[in-house]
């Protein structure tokens, strides 16, 4: 019974262990249809797309006409150079405008299909020469014979024209006139036309012109402009020649030794060339009325003393006419001039080149009316000056606003808008029976010194010499004490005096509103607070915050008099936290009245005569 349990024991394990190696045994296959199996592999293997199909179907590149001119017509051929781009038939454009006999591709005759425009059928990619037998119609109208040519999509359009005669002049628009070339009898040109643009030939036999056979006779203008610099002189130079006679090939000017030509400009200047103190200015073509060129040259001299001014000159010219003006670079003077051949004139009188031109030191002299040949010359003596830099100190702008008490107590903030680049301190004197309260210098506490008369020494900003002073405020705070004022009577307000002048000045006065106050003629006068004039004070903010505005004078009624003695008790209340002094905003209280002042002289006391009287309370 034992033997047996134990048989089927290991005959279940060894059924367990022949599943397990089945079940780890990895191989093994499918079997799938065609269809899936390309699906498949067409997705794992996906083919590269088809490349996009070009923009056009054919394009054409270049369009060349050898043209011949026969009687009424112009006969010919057209070769058009195409580029088929598309598998397959395509359709190529053919010129209209003109009458097509034969059509040849690459030598082949084809079929021109007969359509408005023509056209003609192509099977082959890649390029293409097809040639065309064609006939322009020609016009002809008072002497002057002309055809077109159509418009063509291509880049490059050439045309080799033949006319069976001498002597033609050729007009082209739509293109250019590249060659020409003329024999006993025929004239050839070759002309470029624009794409997109169509291209108009019109010829007429030239005019029997003598004037190339005549000797050449002209007139010059010489406009010359000398500037003397210290090391080099620039010369610039406009030259018009007037042809009265025959034809100008070239432009021929006479420079002075030393003088360097660096650049020759104009319309016609085709080249220039420098040789022995001869400029030649080739044209490109034979001027026959009149031509200008500009000359641009440069000279060394002495820097000072005696000057010989270097003068181009024209000597193959009949009269020559124009001026020179001289000018001076730099500080300087420019006097006894020794002019021989020239009349002294205004540079304004002469134009050209000096129109726009105005210094100072400037002389101009006229060319008298002699032949190119004729001798001119011009001296000068030149005196030169060592620069300074110039020292300023100056006070733009003075603004007082003053708070007047009954009991004459008058509280003053002083700010002043200064410009320097002198002075390192600025001296200021207040008016008697003043404690100054605070200072500052461009916003920032200051602690003024003492001067040997006993005034205030406050330090200032410094600029260099040779640049623009800067610009600052200087602020003082300061308690005046005076003699109370009455129920009428006449009080005096002083303001410090600086130790520089000062440009205009202004006064803010506040009062009690149980006075009415008018001001006695004097320097200041009664003027509308618009603010302050200088930019400095305009940008200057108040340390302690903006300012309020100042408050109307409100009416003698008891009910406004005691608003305003609670506003005071209610702002004598408040506390201020810093180091001393404080700097404290500037109360605008009562009426107030605003006084004007220009041009202070340095150490003057500014003083304003004041009459008062009260007109109601207690």
């Amino acid at each position: 019974m034992g033997r047996m349990i134990i048989g089927i024991c290991l005959a279940l394990a060894a059924a367990q262990a022949v599943r397990a190696q089945d079940a780890a045994r990895p191989d093994g296959w499918v079997v799938l249809s065609i269809d899936d199996y390309r699906a498949l592999r067409a997705r794992a293997f996906p083919s590269p797309p088809d490349p996009a199909p070009p923009p056009v179907d054919a394009t054409l590149s270049r369009v060349d006409y050898d043209l011949r001119v026969a009687g009424e017509t112009v006969t010919g051929q057209a070769r058009l150079t195409i580029d088929v781009l598309k598998q397959g038939w395509v359709t190529v454009q053919l010129p209209s405008g003109v009458l097509l006999r034969d059509a040849r591709l690459d030598g082949r005759p084809i079929a021109i299909v007969d359509d408005d425009p023509p056209r003609v059928l192509i099977a082959r990619s890649g390029r293409s020469t097809l040639t065309l037998d064609i006939v322009v119609p020609l016009a002809a109208s008072t002497g002057t014979e002309s055809m077109v040519l159509p418009a063509s999509a291509s880049a490059l359009s050439a045309v080799n024209l033949v006319i069976p005669r001498a002597g033609v002049d050729l007009a082209v628009t739509g293109g250019f006139v590249a060659d020409q070339s003329e024999s006993a009898s025929e004239t050839r040109w070759r002309v470029y036309g624009s794409a997109g643009r169509p291209l108009s030939f019109s010829w007429k036999r030239k005019a029997d012109d003598r004037r190339a056979t005549l000797p050449l006779r002209t007139r010059a203008r010489v406009i010359e402009v000398v500037a003397l610099g210290e090391e080099t002189s620039q010369v610039t130079a406009s030259v018009r020649l007037d042809v009265t006679q025959g034809q100008a090939r070239q432009v021929v000017v006479s420079v002075p030794p030393g003088v360097i030509v660096n650049q020759v400009a104009g319309a016609m200047v085709g080249d220039w060339t420098t040789d022995g103190g001869i400029l030649t200015v080739a044209l490109l073509e034979p001027a026959t009325t009149e031509v200008s060129v500009v000359i641009n040259a440069e000279t060394r001299g002495p820097r000072e003393g005696a000057v010989v001014v270097p003068l181009l000159r024209v000597p193959a010219a009949e009269r020559e006419n124009g001026g020179v003006a001289v000018d001076i670079v730099g500080p300087g003077e420019i006097g006894a001039p020794q002019p021989r051949g020239l009349e002294p004139a205004d540079p304004t009188d002469l134009g050209d080149i000096l129109a726009g031109r105005e210094s100072a030191s400037m002389t101009a002299f006229r060319f008298a009316p002699l032949s190119g040949a004729s001798p001119r010359a011009l001296t000068v003596n030149v005196t030169r000056y060592t620069p300074q830099a110039v020292l300023v100190a100056n006070v733009e702008e003075a603004r007082y606003d003053a708070l007047a008490a009954e009991d004459g107590k008058v509280l003053v903030r002083a700010r002043y808008a200064v410009r320097n680049n002198q002075r390192s301190f600025l001296g200021v004197t207040l008016p008697a029976q003043s404690v100054l309260w605070s200072a500052s210098l461009a916003g920032g506490p200051v602690r003024p010194g003492l001067g040997a008369t006993g005034g205030l020494l406050l330090p200032l900003h410094k600029g260099r010499a040779g640049e623009e002073a800067p610009s600052f405020v200087v602020e003082l705070v300061y308690l005046q004490r005076a003699a109370a004022w009455s129920e009428k009577g006449n009080a005096r307000l002083d303001l410090p005096a600086v130790d520089l002048p000062v440009s205009r000045t202004g006064l803010t006065l506040h009062y009690s509103p149980r006075y009415t106050v008018d001001a006695k003629p004097g320097a200041f006068r009664l003027a509308t607070d618009s603010g302050p004039w200088t930019g400095t004070l305009r940008g200057y903010a108040d340390i302690a915050g903006s300012t309020p505005a100042a408050a109307p004078a409100p009416p003698a009624g008891e009910r406004d008099l005691q608003s305003l003695v609670d506003r005071y008790k209610k702002d004598a209340g408040r506390t201020r936290a810093g180091a001393f002094p404080i700097t404290i905003q500037f109360p605008r209280l009562g009426p107030s009245v605003f006084l004007a002042a220009e041009l202070t002289a340095e150490t003057q006391p500014p003083s304003i005569g004041l009459e008062y009287r009260k007109t109601g309370g207690r």
